[in-house]
């Protein structure tokens, strides 16, 4: 051993500056693994966080009805803190400008809430005006479309009140709450003397819970639902609000994970390909040592520990960078969003990183370093173009142990970094089909290059398309990293797009703010001219029906309730669906199971339908399940054809129950229209216009809701596009690093050229031909192989629309192309005016 750790220590001295070079896209990969599961972890606890201050308190509890007092004094039990409140529907009168009267939703709550987040006003500060004042807040639109300004009367109940400011958002709301008239916001000392929650109102109450540190919310609300069986009410936590964020939290975090995989295994794949290039130089050396007495196990060593060196350097250099750029994030994106994560390291994160790369750059590094155990001392005399074929190992038993360990710890790492069996099997799964694919196309390259008949070309292309036969040719390492590369640069970035547009709520009609109800059949082309004129198009229409559900595979609705068996599904079962038909789904919308049929004939039987997941198994339903409904006397048989997601934070037309067109259509039925209103007085002027000409319809003003949570989404959005962008250099860099690596054959291939009488202009396009066939074709396989396994990914695990657009495929061949080229160039920057003598100086060095 201690001469093995000489040895290394000594041979290095001459190649200590490659080496650190060859170490760079470790440090990088490294670098990016921690930072990104350090953002994870701080991105989860800020969502939970901002979650909470959506609900603000650690429980929610709402109920028809008073609460009983054993259940309160149960809660105080657990020493929580309280806060009642009571909201009820009711007439306001406006006596400003605009005398009129109007349905809104009152709200109120006991002063101590929210426990957590903030009710926002304009002016600012304006709920403190409530605690002794009889004053009022309203919603904005109420503001701009009765002409009403801070200071001025309007009369709820038998109280007047004065307006008081702006209600901009209310911590507890949820989007099934947005869905009512307007809100306004009343002290709750008041309640009772406004007469209008009295004895026959329909009152909702609810008790916001503020819970003792280290107490479990969802724990607690189990068991306080064991304790009162019977009791009718809700509880809600804030995991059940974040809900509210949709499946795209779990998209971003499971988009992290997978950028965290990418930014190792490129990592690791530049130093297995730097590695080998090294080895390659180093037989030589080696052949010399076993002249001189060293055993092919010594040589090993010595090369051996030079590579571990390299990997352990390198997890370090890029734990230390990570660490670095976690201090870095907050100063780099704080200019671009009103960020409210909150950066800290995460300890966990950064010796995961380090652990994991420590690990699996090693085992990449191991696997060109077992040839040099095979190499024989004869080589000292041997020319290299007879070398080549020399260190091959065919059914090593150390190889395939090393493979065997590489897979299983890629295999687990993936597993542990993606907290799932299925996507970590996928991720290794495409990985593995990725290399094979590469490598076989890098040997068919060879086999037809060397076959075919090039004799009539002219020289330089001759002399190019023979570099990717001829004897120690890199084509196979650069095909296999360069590919790899692409491939997986290419796969985080088509994914990250995909993730960003779902985040944006995409182009057609995600950005409702606006919905209008109860819109008749003759009265929806003109609602639509009209708002046209106003610049505030339809971006949504859909008819609804109105039915009952009456019995879930053949067993009446009535039964089921009745069976003390059936513990779910109770609310589904009683529901007044609002359902509708259409020939194609939204964009917030995704099956996930069996087939959406759009359109049946009017006679068919049984009618295939798409239900949404969460009622699927609230009822315990599956494909083929059938349901009969009751459409006001006439009973419709029905099929579930699909299982759907719906994106509920896009506040447009979602459903629960969608049917086929064919069916539904003479059926009694309105609609339901969604708009974008570019601002609170656009909003106030557009419902006035709808409401003044059809007084039958509802204007529902979803903006309060919709800026809460697309505030949130949009800080999300740029965190992933800043870390993409960050794992995506790292790849980059990688194929530059691949590019490098070949300098020293091209040096050998230069000056035996030029011996030979080529000029420099003939070795400068001998040299760009090889690159540019080798850039096109791995950049080419890459995109294919990025392209299948985004759509994988988008369907399987995003469940959203993977991105189509062919000039991105084009873009990265090209960029692929052009970065082979230069890098290539570059690294061969000079070697045209090697003489042969300087080779063989540099080759003895």
């Amino acid at each position: 051993m201690a001469f093995i750790l000489k040895m290394a220590w000594k041979d290095s001295r001459a190649s200590r500056s490659r080496l650190l070079l060859f170490s760079l896209s470790i440090v990088l990969g490294i670098a990016a693994l921690v930072a990104l599961g350090s953002l994870s972890v701080n991105l989860t606890s800020s969502i939970h966080d901002q979650a909470q201050s959506l609900l603000g308190a650690d429980i929610s509890v709402s109920a028809r009805s008073n609460f009983n007092p054993q259940l309160e004094a149960k809660i105080k039990t657990l020493g929580a803190k309280m806060a009642h409140g009571r909201t009820f529907t009711a007439m306001i009168v406006f006596q400003g400008k605009v005398a009129a009267t109007r349905l809104v939703q009152v709200k109120a709550q006991e002063e101590l809430f929210p426990f957590y987040g903030e009710i926002t006003t304009e002016p600012a500060g304006a709920i403190a005006y409530l605690k002794n004042q009889q004053a009022i807040l309203l919603e904005q639109t109420l503001m701009s479309q009765y002409q009403l300004k801070v200071g001025d009367q309007v009369k709820l109940g038998q109280l007047f009140f004065t307006v008081g400011g702006v209600l901009k958002k209310i911590p507890g709301e949820s989007l099934a709450a947005s869905l009512l008239p307007p809100r306004v916001y009343i002290p709750y000392r008041l309640i009772d003397k406004t007469g209008l929650a009295g004895k026959g109102s329909l009152v909702s109450y609810s008790l916001a819970l503020q819970l003792p540190y280290g107490v479990d919310p969802d724990k607690t609300v189990t068991d306080l639902k064991s304790a009162f069986p019977k009791e009718r009410v809700n509880f809600e936590t804030v995991v059940s609000r974040q809900k509210q964020l949709g499946r795209v939290v779990d998209n971003v975090t499971a988009f992290l994970s997978l950028a965290g995989f990418i930014s190792l295994i490129l990592g690791s794949i530049g130093v297995a390909s730097a590695v080998h290039v090294y080895i390659t130089q180093k037989r030589a050396t080696v052949a010399l040592m076993r002249c001189l007495g060293a055993r092919g196990s010594q040589s090993f060593g010595v090369y051996l520990v030079q590579g571990l060196a390299l990997g352990l350097l390198g997890s370090f250099l890029g734990g230390l960078l990570g660490i670095i750029f976690q201090l870095l994030v907050p100063l780099a994106i704080k200019q671009v969003m009103p960020l409210d994560i909150n950066f800290a390291l995460s300890y966990s994160s950064l010796l995961r990183g380090v652990g994991a790369g420590c690990l699996i750059s090693s085992l990449f590094t191991i696997m060109p370093l077992l040839t040099i155990r095979s190499i024989s001392p004869l080589e000292t005399i041997r020319t290299s173009s007879l070398n080549e074929t020399r260190g091959r190992i065919s059914l090593d038993p150390y190889l395939i142990s090393v493979i065997g360990l590489l897979v299983i710890s890629v295999l687990v790492f993936a597993v542990t970094q993606t907290r799932s069996i299925a996507l970590g099997l996928g991720f290794v799964g495409f990985l593995g089909l990725g290399f094979i694919c590469l490598y076989g196309v890098a040997r068919l390259v060879q086999w037809i290059t060397k076959k075919i008949n090039i004799k009539a070309l002219p020289f330089v292309i001759r002399q190019g398309i023979a570099n990717l036969y001829r004897p120690n040719n890199r084509t196979s390492l650069l095909l296999v990293s360069l590919g790899l590369g692409t491939f997986l640069t290419l796969t985080l970035f088509l994914t990250r797009t995909s993730i960003l547009r779902e985040l944006s709520n995409g182009a057609e009609g995600a950005s409702a703010n606006l919905l209008f109800l109860d819109i008749q059949n003759d009265q929806i082309d003109d609602v639509a001219k009209l708002l046209d004129e106003r610049g505030a198009p339809l971006l949504r229409k859909a008819p609804i029906v109105a039915m009952k559900m009456t019995a879930v595979g053949h067993v009446p609705v009535e039964d089921i309730t009745r069976s003390e068996k059936k513990k779910r599904g109770g609310w589904a079962l009683k529901w007044d669906y609002r359902t509708t038909y259409r020939s194609t789904l939204t964009p917030s919308e995704h099956i996930i199971k069996g087939s959406f049929v759009g359109k049946v004939a009017t006679d068919t039987q049984i009618i295939p339908i798409s239900v949404e997941k969460s009622l699927v198994d609230d009822l315990g339903l599956n494909l083929g399940d059938e349901i009969d409904w009751d459409l006001q006397g006439v009973i419709l048989h029905t099929v579930v054809s699909s299982v759907r997601t719906v994106e509920w934070r896009r506040l447009e037309t979602n459903f629960l129950v969608v049917f086929p067109e064919g069916v539904l259509e003479t059926a009694p039925q309105f609609y339901v229209g969604a708009v974008r209103a570019l601002s609170p007085e656009a909003s106030s002027l557009l419902q006035r216009a709808i409401v003044d000409a059809y007084p039958n319809i509802t204007a529902i003003d979803l903006q309060m809701v919709q800026e809460t949570l697309d505030n949130i989404l949009s800080k999300i959005g740029y965190v992933v596009e800043f870390m993409a962008l960050f794992t995506v250099a790292t790849g980059l860099l990688v194929l530059a690093c691949a590019i490098i690596n070949g300098r020293y054959q091209r040096r050998r291939e230069a000056v035996l050229l030029k011996t030979l009488g080529a000029s420099v202009s003939q070795l400068r396009k001998i040299q760009a031909i090889e690159y540019a066939l080798l850039g096109i074709l791995a950049a080419t396989v890459g995109s294919i192989l990025a392209c299948i396994s985004s759509l994988v990914l988008a369907h399987s695990v995003f469940h959203t629309t993977a991105v189509t657009s062919w000039w991105i495929y084009f873009a990265a061949i090209l960029c692929v192309a052009v970065l082979t080229l230069v890098t290539g160039r570059l690294s061969d920057q000079g070697m045209e005016k090697l003489s042969a003598l300087e080779m063989l100086r540099s080759e003895q060095n």
